[in-house]
């Protein structure tokens, strides 16, 4: 599928509405459960989702589009959830991703980028040069990988409660 920005929005607007649909009201054993060591629980998986509403996406989509010489992105801490969250509550997260995406979302729509924008580039700190339509496409398909996250998380829960069944949901052996 060729990256179209109004496709990606389609799935961009979506995904606050998704996580409140299938997290809000979850008992802690959902929300803070996670696939055993160095692994990330729900409740830290909306936590990295609001970093990068804050840090990432419309903040490197600009330096892209400014007429900056010196156009380096900074490093992105993944782990940064991890502090961020601290003393806050899912649905307090839940809140805040919503209330950052519908304002990062109406950033991105008052840029209107154009085709020849799209192919602009930046460095990143890792990968090296990358297109705006790259990290805008990277956004979605972000956003889609970590709702699959989630559903492989909570899935996970019950692995060892399904018994044999365990072999017909591939979910359960990622």
């Amino acid at each position: 599928m060729t990256y179209n920005l109004k496709q990606a929005l389609e799935i961009l607007e979506r995904t606050p509405n998704t996580l409140n649909t299938m997290l809000s009201g979850l008992s802690n054993e959902w929300i803070y459960n996670n696939e055993g060591d160095n692994t990330w629980s729900v409740f830290d998986v909306a936590g990295h989702l609001i970093h990068g509403e804050k840090t990432d996406w419309i903040v490197r989509a600009n330096i892209i589009l400014s007429d900056s010489n010196n156009k380096v992105f900074k490093s992105f801490d993944r782990f940064a959830q991890f502090e961020n969250s601290k003393g806050k509550t899912l649905q307090q997260l839940l809140k805040e991703f919503s209330e950052l995406r519908a304002e990062n979302l109406k950033r991105l729509k008052d840029l209107q980028i154009t085709a020849l924008q799209l192919e602009l580039k930046a460095t990143h700190p890792e990968l090296g040069e990358v297109s705006l339509k790259e990290l805008l496409a990277c956004w979605v398909a972000h956003d889609l990988a970590h709702i699959a996250q989630i559903a492989r998380v909570m899935a996970k829960q019950y692995k060892d409660e399904v018994g044999p069944w365990r072999a017909f949901i591939p979910i359960l052996n990622t």
